[in-house]
């Protein structure tokens, strides 16, 4: 009779708990900025820092560039199917905005800058978009999955938060209200 050998299996499964572990206590999900906007506050964006342009080798952009406009920041990337679901949706929203003073601000996270322009290409998206391509700035934001939208007041705070793809119930609950008030 052969013995057994169960040393690679337990092996295996060993290594998967300690990544998994590893992985929730190091990049567990910061919900501060939820927790904050559900209470109705609104707070300062997390991280500001300036970020590539997609597509505009060496130039930056940032949340500064858009004081006093109601700003929907929308982070997507091309190989995730939801995000790529809503950007007709994001888009439509952009042209909307612009008309009352608003924008869109799209932030492509870790992925190779040329699948997020043809993704822009495809999709005909016509409001800026920045790169994030480690994913840090959002990470900041407490950022848990794909995609997500977070909206800005006219004086450049947090009004709103979405962890889901955006839907047109939530962007007709959430953007008039802020579109009204004043800087």
């Amino acid at each position: 009779m052969r013995p057994r050998v169960y040393w690679p299996v337990t092996l295996a499964a060993a290594l998967l708990i300690g990544l998994l572990a590893y992985g929730l206590t190091t990049t567990g999900a910061d919900t501060t900025l939820d927790t904050a906007v559900a209470r109705g506050e609104r707070v300062a964006p997390p991280s500001t820092a300036a970020l590539p342009v997609l597509g505009r080798q060496g130039a930056t952009g940032s949340l500064a560039d858009h004081r006093g406009k109601v700003v929907l920041v929308n982070v997507w990337a091309s190989w995730c199917p939801p995000c790529v679901e809503e950007l007709p949706l994001v888009e439509r929203t952009h042209k909307a905005l612009t008309a009352k003073g608003g924008t869109v601000l799209g932030i492509d996270v870790k992925e190779h800058s040329g699948a997020g322009l043809e993704a822009v290409r495809k999709y005909r998206l016509s409001y800026p978009n920045l790169r994030d391509p480690d994913g840090a700035f959002v990470r900041d934001w407490g950022q848990t999955g794909y995609p997500e939208t977070f909206v800005l007041d006219r004086k450049g705070r947090v009004a709103a938060v979405r962890r889901l793809p955006v839907t047109q119930a939530w962007l007709d609950r959430t953007l008039p209200p802020l579109l009204a008030e004043t800087a």
